[in-house]
């Protein structure tokens, strides 16, 4: 079997892949840990005072860099042979001078909440990456930390690497984000953590609420107020004392999309996705793909740890139909574009999506990435400046391009996954930054009937 994994963690390595028509799916995708959740319960288990457990963490590339940098600032992070991981925290205050740089990887996530976890501590790190994560733009995070006390001294254009020269008095911020992020609204959080005071932010609409979620879970004063008109405003005090406890780190949304959809536009399959984090600002997709007809049922809904979860079960009965994705979904499926375009590049009808331009700052320009890519494979679309518009024709399109990816593994995963139905294989230039957040996707995919391999 091809495994992720089996390719060397060389950056500079290619993995060209491509897949093939194989027929319908069928069976149950075993999805990793959401990637998200994952970062976090390191971070905070870190924080916390006593040994955080945590079952179910994906690991791959990304989050075994956060653990790697949270060993770095003094917290022992440990792998039971179970695959059970352990968080010994330090306590809020008592992170360690790194003695190297902290190697990022590919995870902006990991570097823009690090970020502000180091913005008010008395500590100086320098934050470096790879190809892709030093084209990301840093501004976001520095712009609302700044007047919280930290200093910082970045690459041109507010890129890595950067250093962030931390401070012991921290002070307390009223942000309104002018951009709807979750990661720049959870840098602010994990600043706020070891300042004197209350700080707040506003933000215009809802974005991923696991950084609420686990910090009052771990006993943090974190108080979330809906306005008029759809804003949000988040209050969290400074200095508690966080306690360790238990984390069920739930399967990845994100990820689950992929095989999603390849069920959905390969006509008689039927797949169960178990366990997926069902958040509402999270779950945009799926609502989605159901208004464009999928068949998907939502099944034995929960709540785990504070998050709410489910089974998914999708079957390929129909054709999907072009729809106007509302601007207003976009914040709870960002990363989910890529695919859903794949999807709609298969659809009946014209699906237009906009309030895109976050997609242009990501692992690659997505927006971009995703428009060529599909002309390439003779689909009929236009771009905008934030938006992109696909005329599906009901029928896979002919497929038979070299992709490049840039180094996103969001873009290599999408279209392999639009590659099972093409008339003509597609190939991906380098599809090794899918195990940065995973790592077993060839096998997963391979296992439920598709056929996946080497170019």
């Amino acid at each position: 079997m091809l495994s992720m994994t089996d390719t060397p963690s060389n950056a500079h390595t290619a993995l060209r892949l491509k897949a093939v028509q194989h027929g319908p799916l069928s069976g149950n995708a075993k999805i990793p840990g959401d990637k998200s959740i994952s970062h976090r319960s390191l971070m905070f288990g870190a924080l916390a005072e006593g040994e955080t457990v945590i079952h179910g963490l994906l690991e791959g590339e990304d989050v075994h860099a956060t653990a790697q940098a949270m060993r770095e600032l003094g917290a022992q992070i440990t792998r039971d042979a179970n695959g059970t991981w352990r968080a010994k925290g330090v306590g809020i205050g008592n992170l360690q001078q790194p003695k190297t740089n902290l190697e990022m990887g590919n995870s902006g996530t990991s570097t823009r909440l690090l970020m502000g976890l180091v913005a008010t501590h008395p500590i100086t790190a320098t934050f470096t990456g790879d190809a892709s994560l030093t084209k990301r733009p840093m501004g976001r995070i520095i712009t609302p930390l700044t007047p919280m006390g930290a200093t910082f001294e970045a690459s041109e254009g507010g890129r890595l690497p950067l250093t962030v020269h931390g401070t012991d008095e921290g002070q307390p911020t009223h942000y309104h984000l002018p951009i709807a992020s979750a990661q720049v609204k959870s840098a602010i959080m994990l600043a706020a953590l070891n300042t004197v005071g209350t700080t707040t932010i506003i933000e215009d609409h809802p974005t991923r609420d696991h950084s609420e979620n686990m910090l009052r879970y771990f006993g943090a004063d974190i108080k979330t107020t809906s306005q008029e008109g759809g804003a949000t405003t988040i209050t969290i005090e400074g200095k508690p004392s966080l306690k360790a406890g238990t984390i069920n780190v739930p399967s990845d949304p994100s990820s689950a999309a992929f095989p999603v959809v390849a069920a959905l536009i390969n006509q008689g399959s039927e797949i169960t996705c178990n366990h997926i984090g069902m958040s509402p600002t999270r779950n945009g997709i799926y609502t989605t793909l159901q208004e464009m007809g999928a068949d998907i049922s939502i099944e034995n809904a929960r709540s785990e740890g504070g998050e709410p979860i489910a089974d998914i079960i999708v079957r390929g009965t129909a054709t999907l139909r072009g729809i106007d994705v509302p601007a207003s979904r976009v914040p709870s499926m960002i990363d989910e574009f890529p695919i859903l375009a794949m999807a709609a590049a298969c659809a009946k009808g014209t699906t237009r999506m906009t309030g895109l331009a976050e997609l242009r700052v990501k692992e690659s320009d997505r927006l971009l990435v995703v428009a060529e890519g599909l002309k390439a494979c003779g689909v009929n679309l236009e771009m905008g400046e934030d938006s992109l518009t696909i005329h599906g024709t009901g029928t896979p399109p002919q497929g038979g391009a070299t992709i490049d990816a840039h180094l996103d593994h969001r873009i290599a995963m999408s279209f392999l996954i639009l590659s099972t139905v093409t008339e003509k294989p597609i190939t991906i230039d380098d599809a090794s930054p899918i195990k940065t957040s995973f790592p077993d996707f060839v096998d997963l995919m391979n296992g439920l009937g598709a056929r996946i391999e080497t170019d």
